[in-house]
């Protein structure tokens, strides 16, 4: 259940949904968005002045990317935007928090993480199921020191042709 919510995550991350995002000085006339940002936000019209503007600028950023979106990409994303009303407030605040802790990393390792995502999601089906199994079935310390291994190994540096012995 848990690696089902850092996927999400994850997921979510990668795609560009951000709740930090810079607000507007002043609030978002409804009148003042395109045709297809009001369908998107319709649930939305008949409370949209009592929205803050920081919500108001964020859901019509959301709104223009889903705009931009192809039908594939716009189903997915109402999957993703499913699951995360599905979570309880508990849930949805851990996953902020991850979010947050993200975003305060260095760019290196923020590389890592990537990288090591994309790998795991380029492994087949049931290779990603027996992984989530295993790291499932550890201990929280042998859960850190399979972190502290990787991440040991990832930094080593190989040596260059030119550096390695004939």
């Amino acid at each position: 259940m848990k690696t089902k919510h850092l996927t999400l995550l994850l997921a979510t991350f990668l795609l560009g949904v951000s709740t930090a995002v810079v607000a507007q000085d002043s609030e978002t006339e409804w009148n003042s968005l395109t045709e297809e940002q009001r369908q998107v936000l319709a649930p939305y019209a008949e409370s949209w002045s009592a929205l803050a503007p920081e919500r108001q600028e964020r859901l019509a950023q959301g709104a223009r990317r889903f705009a931009g979106m192809n039908p594939e990409e716009r189903a997915n994303a109402r999957d993703r935007f499913q699951n995360w009303r599905n979570l309880d407030d508990n849930q949805r605040e851990a996953i902020r928090d991850r979010y947050q802790q993200f975003q305060r990393l260095e760019p290196r390792e923020k590389d890592r993480i990537r990288d090591n995502y994309r790998r795991f999601r380029e492994l087949p089906p049931d290779r990603r199921q027996q992984l989530r199994d295993r790291f499932r079935d550890m201990t929280p310390d042998q859960r850190q020191k399979l972190r502290d291994r990787m991440r040991q190994r990832q930094q080593q540096v190989r040596p260059r042709q030119t550096d390695r012995p004939n």
